[in-house]
């Protein structure tokens, strides 16, 4: 029984670019879909989609590597938990380094990156941070 799919999630796209492996498959969810659609479009992986596999929905993430073979990912972290939710106001986001990595927030209006929303004035609870 799994009690943290995202926790799960990343720890798998780690574990797949600790080995150099090009792809993941990742049990499916619309929250692990719309998270990995939200890396996908901050560059941080090279494509995300669902796919079939022995009856049950998946998602093949395709990780991405820079020049020197290295995921595009160096560090990702786990924040809200199940036994410890953290939620913040839009004016006390985190800045993830400086503003080069992102924290991922779950807001009323679905998940977005903490400098969006920022600018949307919008709180929510914050799932991850990735650099």
């Amino acid at each position: 029984m799994m009690n943290d799919p995202i926790a799960d999630m990343l720890t798998r796209i780690r574990n797949a670019g600790m080995i150099k492996k090009s792809s993941v498959l990742v049990p499916w969810s619309k929250l692990k879909f719309s998270l990995a659609k939200l890396l996908e479009r901050e560059g941080y992986i090279q494509k995300v989609e669902k796919v079939q596999h022995n009856n049950f929905s998946t998602l093949r993430i395709e990780l991405k590597f820079n020049a020197e073979n290295r995921m595009t990912i160096s560090r990702m972290k786990r924040i809200s938990k199940p036994g410890s939710r953290v939620y913040m106001q839009a004016s006390a986001l985190p800045h993830v380094l400086n503003d080069y990595g992102i924290a991922i927030v779950s807001t009323s209006q679905g998940i977005m990156t903490n400098k969006e929303a920022r600018k949307r004035r919008l709180g929510g609870e914050i799932l991850c941070e990735i650099y």
